[in-house]
């Protein structure tokens, strides 16, 4: 079935989606979306967005470590340099 619904662009680059596109979608408030380019046009998919650290538990540990320690105190600014290259 091919539904064509309208909308405009604001100023900002945002559009509303039509809301018997939202139904058709199952889109409500808080709805993420994908959106691709295909032959044919737009494609616009609800999908789930997970939230995926960028660091290993083991990278973790280490940062609490160093997050939990006391500074220390160089006396130049070449050596925190140096120390900070070896973490």
């Amino acid at each position: 079935m091919t539904v064509i619904e309208t909308a405009k662009v604001t100023s900002k680059g945002q559009v509303t989606i039509p809301n018997r596109i939202r139904r058709l979608l199952y889109v409500s408030v808080g709805t993420s979306l994908a959106f691709g380019l295909s032959k044919e046009g737009v494609v616009l998919l609800p999908c789930k967005v997970t939230v995926e650290s960028p660091y290993t538990a083991v990278e973790w540990a280490k940062i609490e470590r160093l997050a939990s320690a006391k500074g220390k105190v160089y006396k130049s600014a070449k050596r925190a340099k140096k120390h900070i290259e070896a973490l």
